[in-house]
């Protein structure tokens, strides 16, 4: 079975009102503005709040299911197409009994025969009263994002000039993000004029066109849902990664238990252009100092002299070992510029 999402409701470019004479059909009208209509009356009012317009009863002809409407004040919306193909084009031809005819143009589906239009009234049979032919009707499918539920409303339009600029629309979108992606569009109705065989026909178009800061992002593939619900993200710097913090490279080296172990300390920092290769910069000096303290026996983390008197040494009175005056034999800037030992600087 095919995988759909529910719909919520339909929106439509016209609606009827009642005939001066109650014998005859209601006359339709074509409406410069959206109508929305669902079984559902909080849809509807949602609609009202956002668009304009007055929530009303309303039963759409040949049914006796009684449906709520509103015939709202934009002539523009926003809104957001599904992944897949939201368009669906045909000739159709309905009555009493529901739908007698759906064709392509060439075959009609329902009995796999020959295109009826066709057969009877020639290449021009598009030209004839819609009471003769079948209706070329188109139907879309959209999100309307600022509404409630999850779900999609029906775009139905029974347009032989509007199928054309629809499709060309959604052909477009398609193009893009073959189908992999939602798309933000705005809809809006055109009133469009043809003159054709000495007469003026006017008719309703509805436009849908992405909705995107640029071109480029229309025609640039796939976008996120994120970038769909807010087409201006895409058109926004991206905001730059914070810097990494810095390690401590102090604390790393104060843990070290040799000088060996605070010589790679520095060799990390040196990698990471934290210090000076050839060891004139202040944390190298530091760093330095420390393994300088460890070759001593010296806790770089207290400051005490890391030796229990076992060697040999007297204490004096207060358990503290005579202080033993001894020559520095390494010079302060030796071990970073050549990081011995264990080879040179990386």
């Amino acid at each position: 079975m095919k995988r759909q999402a529910a719909e919520l409701g339909r929106i439509r470019t016209g609606y009827s009102r009642p005939h001066s004479d109650p014998n005859k059909r209601p006359v339709p009208v074509k409406s410069m503005t959206f109508v929305l209509s669902s079984h559902s009356r909080d849809y509807v009012a949602a609609a009202a709040e956002l668009y304009g317009g007055t929530v009303e009863q309303w039963t759409p002809q040949n049914q006796s299911v009684t449906q709520f409407r509103v015939i709202t004040e934009a002539s523009e919306l926003r809104a957001i197409l599904p992944q897949g193909d939201p368009l669906s084009q045909s000739y159709e031809m309905w009555s009493g009994g529901g739908c007698a005819r759906r064709c392509d143009g060439e075959t009609e589906q329902l009995a796999r025969r020959p295109c009826l239009c066709l057969a009877q009234y020639g290449d021009d049979w598009h030209l004839r009263s819609a009471r003769e032919v079948c209706k070329p009707t188109s139907r879309i499918n959209v999100m309307l994002p600022d509404l409630p539920d999850l779900g999609v409303w029906r775009l139905e339009s029974k347009s032989y000039y509007a199928a054309d600029a629809m499709a060309g629309g959604i052909d477009t979108v398609l193009a893009a993000t073959e189908g992999r992606s939602m798309m933000p569009v705005r809809m809006w109705i055109e009133q469009r004029t043809r003159v054709a065989g000495g007469q003026t026909k006017n008719f309703p178009v509805v436009m849908v066109v992405p909705s995107l800061p640029k071109l480029r992002h229309a025609l640039n593939g796939p976008i996120s849902t994120a970038a769909a619900l807010d087409p201006s993200s895409l058109d926004r710097p991206a905001i730059a990664a914070a810097p990494a913090e810095r390690p401590d490279y102090l604390a790393e080296a104060r843990a070290c238990r040799t000088a060996d172990e605070v010589r790679q300390v520095w060799r990390r920092a040196n990698e990471a252009g934290a210090v000076d290769p050839k060891g004139g910069d202040e944390l190298s000096q530091q760093l330095m100092q420390i393994a300088r303290d460890v070759e001593a026996g010296v806790d770089p983390r207290t400051g005490v002299v890391e030796d229990d008197g076992q060697d040999g040494d007297e204490l004096d009175a207060d358990g503290a070992v005579e202080a033993e005056i001894v020559e520095d034999t390494e010079p302060p800037t030796a071990w970073p510029a050549v990081a011995q030992p264990g080879g040179g600087a990386s």
